[in-house]
């Protein structure tokens, strides 16, 4: 990676005239009016709940791109809160911020967001094998005995987590959902889920990657239930190469595992100030950003 890449990484957007109504770990979110929001992803990446010091080139775009991907897959199933994401069709407003926009933003449909992660796991890897381990269970659900690490569940299994503004999202039991949305509305969303889940994993399956796991977020519009937020992106989901993988061990994968575990090799005390990242690590991780993308769309990523 040249040291021009690298400048050009985007970590924080700057956009004095705009109302900044959130920041997230990667995304930045501007209230335009009542009714539309325009999310901007940068480039920054977290690891351990803290935003690292070094940003990834090119993946705020990857990011925006895939879910743009899937939000298209996916709306004969559920409706999507997207309402642009070309940048000519932007308000005036907007236009003098084109360069920065293209490519990493969309305009979308405000919603009233459900305060629950909608996760679901085809096979069982990260907090799940732990706790797979430990009690026989993953979150409340009894598994059969036996399971091997990465080996994929007999049916895929939805296991909701709450909100968290900052640190690690909670797993919690389908009833506790319940007793937050309502037991009707917890069953739509996780028939949903399962359902998005499913159609998503066999496309993947066929472009050879395997979807591990991942998370939906939907909120309440006049279109009703809508899926919102960022889908099946290597920040929300574990990818894993089809061609390498075998259960009984920890997958190579698409997602920000390299980081994580270049952050172990350092001993890093998972405290802030978050450090930075050394080129070659940025260069590979944006690597797999930009080959996950290429994988699942067909096609490379205008860079």
């Amino acid at each position: 990676m040249s040291p021009n890449l690298l400048d050009a990484v985007i970590l924080q957007t700057d956009f004095p005239d705009l109302h900044l109504h959130a920041s997230g770990k990667v995304r930045d979110v501007y209230q335009l009016d009542n009714e539309r929001l325009l999310f901007v992803a940068t480039d920054r990446i977290s690891a351990f709940d803290y935003v690292l010091a070094t940003g990834i080139p090119h993946k705020g775009r990857v990011l925006s791109q895939m879910s743009l991907f899937w939000f298209d897959f996916l709306s004969d199933i559920v409706p999507n809160h997207v309402i642009t994401a070309d940048v000519a069709q932007y308000p005036q407003a907007l236009q003098k911020y084109a360069d920065q926009l293209r490519g990493r933003s969309m305009i979308v449909q405000r919603a009233e967001m459900f305060p629950v992660e909608c996760v679901v796991r085809g096979y069982i890897s990260g907090s799940a094998w732990k706790e797979y381990q430990a009690t026989g269970k993953v979150c409340g659900i009894d598994l059969p005995p036996g399971l091997r690490e990465s080996e994929a569940f007999p049916e895929p299994i939805f296991t909701p987590a709450t909100k968290a503004v900052s640190g690690h999202d909670e797993n919690i039991p389908f009833a506790k959902m319940c007793e937050i949305v309502g037991t009707e509305t917890a069953s739509h969303l996780r028939e949903l889920t399962l359902r998005i889940y499913k159609k998503a994993a066999a496309y993947a399956r066929q472009r050879g990657i395997i979807i591990a796991d991942t998370k939906f977020e939907f909120g309440r519009t006049a279109k009703g239930i809508t899926l919102a937020d960022e889908v099946l992106t290597p920040d929300s989901s574990r990818f894993w190469p089809a061609d390498k993988y075998e259960a009984g061990r920890s997958q190579e994968s698409y997602d920000k595992q390299y980081v994580r575990d270049y952050l172990e090799q350092i001993r890093w005390n998972k405290q802030p100030p978050a450090p930075a990242l050394p080129a070659e690590v940025a260069t590979h991780t944006s690597e797999k950003y930009l080959d996950a993308y290429l994988q699942i769309t067909g096609h490379k990523l205008d860079v």
